[in-house]
């Protein structure tokens, strides 16, 4: 494939440069900058996607007959670079980039018709129902049940680990309906409404620490839960294979551009430290070394995206590839995120959780060192669990081997 872009994507970039300018404004920027996981709380985060949504650009990987830009593979990865360039919030995935490809491609027509113009507009916040205490890896140990009863399933049990589910509206969920067959055909895929009777989310607390609206990760607990049947994704027992293609959009995303951004930010901070003989940190050769090393393994990370992605436009199924591009990008995410903190050497260190306005009702106090150290150690923290969400990176090897390389 050629990597070069064309006069016309040129101009597309310079379009989408222009409007981030403008819609990207200074009070979003400065949330951006003290955020630990590259996320908005709630009402900055339905902020921004309602700016995309008005400008027609919220889901760019949508086809254009359910309200897409009708984008090729180019356009797609230019926006995404140009949009992680700027340091722009992400888009909350678990509406628009997973659960509503598996209603596209297995829901009815009045299940695309209910569900995807909200998606779309933001107007209703998912979250994932997958992972439980005793099957994270192994989903297909799940152990949720589904019990039918006449036009409604009573759901008892547990998930965990469920991102944002104190915002959420919705919900996209794996259940047991059946234990007759092999595991993994005992499993359906529902969608319930966060609201139903029976439903508490209890917050976890995790080792990044509290920081004001970013609280993330919680344990949903289900008692006597009813859900519709009409509300079930595809046949019962089929729910495996829902999962696995919504997995395929989770697992593979794209990594590089953001990468680009944090080693940009890794060579602000090395220029703004001293080195051991009084220089510029970034003009230490040792350090210098590990910043390349970074950049090349991004470029080629970037190079296997445009072709990946390229496959996608011509009809070819992501399939292993994201195990790939997941493996990847979540491991270099996670060494840019330990080299931002060797640069920024002991400012990175104090973990003060009073410094952050708004938590538990008291104001911000002094911070140690510059800015831009205080949300070092937290991302840290949070972006451990990078190669373990989606199927740990020990699953993706497995999956690499088995499908990829037919062991």
């Amino acid at each position: 494939m050629h990597l070069d872009f064309s006069p016309q994507d040129q101009q597309f970039r310079e379009d989408v440069r222009a409007w981030i300018a403008q819609a990207y404004d200074a009070d979003l920027r400065a949330m951006m900058a003290q955020s630990k996981n590259g996320y908005l709380d709630k009402a900055g985060q339905v902020r921004w996607q309602k700016a995309l949504h008005a400008r027609g650009w919220a889901a760019p990987n949508w086809p254009k007959e359910y309200g897409g830009p009708g984008w090729n593979a180019t356009q797609r990865f230019i926006f995404q670079s140009e949009l992680a360039a700027a340091g722009c919030p992400p888009v909350s995935p678990m509406g628009l980039k997973m659960v509503a490809p598996v209603i596209m491609k297995y829901g009815t027509p009045e299940q695309k018709e209910r569900f995807l113009p909200p998606i779309l507009a933001s107007d209703v916040w998912w979250c994932q129902g997958y992972s439980e205490p005793n099957s994270g890896s192994d989903l297909a140990s799940l152990q949720m049940r589904a019990e039918r009863d006449g036009e409604h399933y009573i759901l008892n049990g547990s998930k965990l680990w469920t991102t944002h589910a104190q915002w959420a509206d919705w919900m996209f969920c794996l259940v047991r309906t059946s234990r007759e067959s092999k595991r993994q055909e005992g499993i359906s895929f529902l969608l319930l409404d966060m609201n139903t009777p029976g439903i508490t989310v209890s917050p976890l607390p995790t080792l990044d620490g509290p920081m004001p609206g970013q609280q993330e990760v919680n344990q949903v607990f289900f008692e006597n839960v009813r859900v519709p049947v009409e509300n079930r994704i595809g046949e019962e027992g089929k729910g495996w294979t829902y999962a696995k293609y919504l997995l395929e959009f989770e697992r593979g995303g794209t990594y590089s551009p953001m990468l680009r951004k944090q080693l940009a930010k890794v060579a602000e901070i090395a220029a703004d430290q001293p080195a051991d003989d009084g220089g510029r940190l970034l003009d230490d050769p040792a350090f210098r070394r590990k910043l390349a090393a970074l950049h090349v393994r991004t470029a080629a990370l970037e190079a296997v995206e445009l072709r990946v992605f390229s496959g996608v436009e011509s009809g070819s199924s992501i399939g292993a590839a994201s195990s790939m591009l997941k493996l990847t990008g979540t491991e270099t995410l996670q060494a840019a995120s330990e080299l931002a903190v060797e640069a920024a050497g002991p400012a990175a260190l104090p973990f003060v959780q009073d410094t952050w306005a708004g938590l538990q009702g008291r104001e911000a106090g002094p911070r140690v060192g510059p800015d831009y150290a205080a949300v070092l150690a937290p991302r840290y923290f949070n972006y451990r669990k990078a190669s373990i969400y989606g199927g740990s990176n020990e699953i993706q090897r497995n999956i690499i081997a088995k499908l990829v390389l037919g062991l």
